[in-house]
């Protein structure tokens, strides 16, 4: 493998390893779609080539084929009409398997290049990658764009960094040398080699195809290891474009593109069955909490990393800055109408009220404030849209028609229980 990719993208490395180290805010991608960032016509391109994605198979090299799939319908009430290949996961497996061979043999060098060279290229794809995720989780356009594509490209670059690093602390090879007094020193003439785990699982979600995927795809590929990239059925897309750039860059340097792989099993017990297969080493899986539970009870030869559904707390104590402090709840609230694993879910306040600079508040003016906060804040259609997005809802017959193209669910109530002011989800029309 050629050392100048390595010399071209070491600034690049070099910067990363140095923010990990001091953990200060470094970005390489820029979150902004701007012209001066990413070409005159980037974003115009990048819508084209993701309608010319749509109904049609989307062809990558992949073995096993036994058919095709795939029924993607967008929160926006779009149907994608894209295929996909269903291939036979030992098949997949196998072939993976052989990859590794000539992946590993490379060392961490040249993957790390390599990987780095991907991400770049996924980066050029920011604008069409963000209409992909855009359209299957429902975000909006500039979410999509940032957490679909460039915030996710920072993801894997970080683990591009981390698996680097550790892997930097090897030696290729040492000489051992014991003293033995009067008789010669035991010499040995050691070397070692970067052998990776094995073949890594990921499943994917729905809200972050991308965001949730690259650092364990990205962390696995550095270190040597083959991945099967298993997203969730509502977004396919993002991920199977991932995995094309994945193999145009292996096979531009002369290596087995099958290293990645797609799945798009739905089979339940086939999925059990791909996950505890013996040849599945590691398995990064964002999701629900009975699945991922399971995971880490059964799929025992595998490291499974899990990022379940959990409860995220804020407790209120007092504040110096009470209008400031409800339009930031008000925006955690709302924003992605409450799915984002960082979103508030339960805010915890003192039954005798707070002190704040605007005096003190009893726990039903915090309650009642916030209620009005978050329903200034979505007063906006734009705003509302731009922020609540797109969710996947049934409508109640009640509800009047509106001139609006979808729905979308707003956390805009906050009730009282028993000394909690619990957020909870209802229907909002805008």
């Amino acid at each position: 493998m050629s050392k100048a990719l390595f010399d071209t993208h070491k600034p690049i490395l070099e910067k990363a390893l140095d923010a990990i180290e001091k953990r200060h805010f470094w970005a390489h991608y820029s979150e902004m779609p701007s012209r001066s960032a990413y070409g005159e016509t980037a974003a115009e391109d990048g819508k084209k080539a993701f309608d010319a994605l749509l109904n049609q198979r989307f062809e990558i090299d992949q073995v096993g084929i036994t058919g095709w799939g795939g029924s993607e319908e967008s929160p926006y009430g779009q149907a994608l009409g894209v295929s996909y290949p269903i291939s036979d996961h030992e098949a997949l497996i196998e072939a993976s398997t052989q990859a590794m061979k000539a992946w590993q043999a490379i060392g961490y060098e040249a993957r790390t290049a390599i990987c780095i060279e991907i991400l770049e290229r996924l980066n050029q794809k920011s604008f069409e990658i963000g209409h992909a995720v855009m359209m299957t989780s429902g975000q909006g356009s500039m979410m999509a764009f940032q957490a679909g594509g460039s915030h996710a490209q920072e993801r894997g670059l970080e683990a591009v960094a981390y698996a680097y690093r550790e892997q930097a602390f090897i030696p290729k090879e040492t000489l051992w040398v014991k003293p033995q007094g009067k008789h010669p020193s035991l010499v040995m003439k050691k070397h070692y080699e970067i052998v990776g785990r094995g073949i890594t699982l990921v499943l994917g979600c729905s809200t972050f195809p991308t965001w949730n995927s690259y650092s364990g795809l990205f962390a696995s590929l550095t270190t040597g290891n083959g991945v099967i990239l298993k997203p969730h059925p509502n977004a396919i897309l993002p991920v199977a474009m991932t995995i094309r750039v994945i193999q145009e860059v292996l096979k531009e340097y002369g290596l087995d593109p099958h290293l990645v792989a797609l799945s798009i099993e739905e089979d339940h017990e086939k999925i059990r069955a791909l996950a505890t297969h013996p040849k599945i080493k590691s398995i990064d899986y964002t999701g629900n909490n009975a699945f991922g539970n399971w995971l880490i009870e059964n799929a025992t030869q595998a490291h499974v990393y899990a990022e379940l559904a959990g409860v995220n707390h804020v407790l209120i104590e007092s504040t110096d800055q009470y209008k400031a402090m409800l339009r930031n709840l008000a925006f955690t609230l709302s924003l992605y109408s409450g799915q984002m694993c960082t979103t508030t879910q339960a805010i915890i306040i003192p039954e005798t009220g707070i002190d704040t600079d605007e005096g003190h508040k009893t726990f039903d003016e915090v309650a009642s404030d916030l209620s009005a906060a978050v329903s200034k804040f979505l007063s906006k259609p734009e705003v509302a849209f731009a922020v609540a997005v797109a969710v996947p809802v049934a409508v109640p017959a009640v509800v009047p028609a509106v001139d609006l193209a979808v729905v979308v669910v707003l956390v805009v109530v906050v009730q009282v229980v028993a000394g909690i002011a619990q957020v909870r989800k209802c229907l909002v029309l805008l």
